[in-house]
């Protein structure tokens, strides 16, 4: 396809939904642009890699179930971060006002929690593509 017919068909389908375009050549580039998401292979050129939202450094188009279920594990995981860090703020917020725990105690649990939302995010390194959803 010529690029006016990959950006073309990427319009016709963005009215419907999302759009993941794969990519790996110049002539790809304003497509990957284009689409909702672009990705490009890892082998392409540099065009196609500074335009895609994501690369695949292998050049496995299998590989690409595995990027969206990291993209929804993180996006799980970035969740559960700000419920932590919010929720115990906001406990110690409301037990140093009412004078239940002490302003240092406070501060002990905003750094615990920072500690918490860090190994929290830490899990994410344990993601393995091989497995099935």
């Amino acid at each position: 396809m010529m690029p006016e017919d990959k950006l073309t068909a990427i319009r016709e389908m963005g009215g419907q939904g999302g759009v993941m375009m794969i990519g790996d050549g110049i002539n790809d580039a304003p497509a990957l642009k284009q689409a909702s998401i672009g990705v490009a292979m890892g082998s392409g050129t540099d065009v196609a890699l500074e335009t895609a939202d994501a690369a695949i450094l292998r050049d496995r188009v299998t590989d690409i179930p595995a990027l969206i279920r990291l993209a929804h594990t993180a996006m799980g995981n970035i969740r559960q971060n700000i419920t932590i860090a919010l929720g115990l703020k906001a406990v110690f917020l409301v037990t140093s006002v009412l004078g239940i725990t002490g302003l240092w105690i406070a501060i002990m649990a905003d750094t615990g929690a920072t500690v918490l939302v860090t190994l929290n995010a830490l899990r994410l390194l344990r993601f393995d593509p091989e497995r099935e959803a």
